[in-house]
């Protein structure tokens, strides 16, 4: 019984670390969406492959709603993401 009970805690545990890093990840897409430069933009992508590998992790552990709102959030910033590194890639032009 024991095992169960570390299982499912360590599965609670994956799924708060990737919803600590879609919340990183909203953090560092904000800082370079209000301050757009080569800099900020590529921590925002750097931050973005962690939390991609965090939502892995979450995805292969027992998941729920906890992961479903993670990934919902994790999706929300990738697309921004993304649209500021349009913009920026415009603007380069």
């Amino acid at each position: 019984m024991p095992k169960r009970y570390d299982s499912s805690l360590q599965a609670g545990t994956t799924v708060s670390q990737a919803q600590n890093a879609v919340n990183k990840l909203h953090y560092a897409v904000s800082q370079a969406m209000s301050h757009p430069n080569a800099q900020t933009i590529v921590q925002a992508e750097q931050r973005l492959a962690h939390t991609e590998q965090a939502m892995k992790q979450a995805g292969l552990s027992l998941g729920g709603q906890g992961f479903e709102l993670a990934q919902e959030m994790f999706i929300e910033e990738k697309k921004r993401l993304h649209s500021l590194q349009n913009q920026h890639r415009q603007g380069k032009k």
